[in-house]
């Protein structure tokens, strides 16, 4: 007998493919709300280039102590539910280039869009999918997708260079290959930023990018000129403005050069005041992030 949770979420995925279609519906897809209230976005201090660039007001006292029963280790009971892990697994796939360990939440085939997240160094692939840590925000982003009908991915990195792009190029080709109308949204953590560069310069895969979020990253001057750059596929930046390990002005720089080569570029930048490296994961909206990103493909 399904549980409660399985036979609403069964309705719910019902009701997002046969809803009657609209002027809305065409236009794009969006994930669904939940918990809007909980992870909305600290306070603009300062808005830029019309609202594509904002300085937020970010504080640690409110924004961990706030959100954390442990602060940085457990999230509050009512961020996160547990009961979205029925629907994760633990799995393999072997590629060319040897076997990807990963985590699958969600739909493996006829999946609505498929969002990815890249550790950085240090990272595995059980920190995309921790419940507790970062107030939350993956058990969110697990709980975005799946109530939207769609799959959340994941994996352990091999390597920051060409075997580690090698084998998230072709895992994302196997998934994507099995949900042909969904987009794909990734995002890295830190280094796994230097995996996203190398996948935006992949001419198969860009066709289905529906957006690159860079969280506490690091810049790649060769991203201008890639695939993903001609095709303006959308692209956020989260940063701390504290951040020491990947310094704020080299992405900030990022952003400018990306506006200035191609005026009318999508892109955002939020910048935490007064964040550290590991703020933008704690703090990014992600409903409203990929639904902007959804919205101007």
């Amino acid at each position: 007998m399904p549980s409660l949770f399985l036979r609403l979420l069964w309705i719910q995925t019902i009701l997002i493919l046969f809803s009657p279609a609209d002027a809305s519906a065409e236009k794009s897809f969006q994930l669904v709300e939940w918990k809007d209230e909980l992870f909305q976005i600290p306070k603009v201090l300062e808005s830029r280039h019309e609202g594509d660039f904002l300085i937020l007001d970010y504080r640690s006292a409110r924004d961990i102590n706030g959100r954390d029963a442990v602060p940085e280790k457990q999230a509050l009971p009512e961020r996160v539910f547990l009961e979205i892990n029925s629907q994760q697994q633990d799995t393999r796939l072997k590629t060319k280039s040897g076997v990807i360990k990963h985590f699958a939440v969600g739909k493996t085939e006829g999946a609505s869009i498929i969002v990815i997240y890249l550790h950085g160094k240090g990272g595995s692939r059980d920190q995309g999918v921790d419940d507790g840590t970062f107030g939350g925000n993956f058990n969110r982003i697990k709980n975005l997708a799946v109530r939207s009908g769609g799959l959340y991915l994941s994996p352990d990195i091999a390597s920051f260079t060409g075997r580690g792009a090698r084998q998230i190029h072709a895992m994302l080709m196997h998934y994507a290959a099995q949900s042909p109308n969904a987009k794909i949204i990734l995002s890295c953590g830190s280094a796994g930023g230097r995996i996203c560069y190398q996948l935006a310069r992949k001419e198969d895969l860009v066709p289905r990018l529906g957006g690159i979020v860079f969280l506490g990253s690091f810049p790649d001057s060769p991203f201008i000129g890639s695939d993903a750059w001609k095709a303006r596929v959308p692209i956020y930046i989260g940063h701390g403005s504290r951040d020491w390990v990947s310094y704020l002005s080299k992405m900030e720089a990022l952003y400018l050069q990306i506006r200035e080569r191609s005026p009318g570029y999508p892109i955002k930048f939020e910048r935490f005041e007064s964040g550290t490296h590991g703020t933008p994961i704690r703090m990014i909206d992600w409903r409203k992030t990929i639904n902007w990103m959804l919205s101007v493909n």
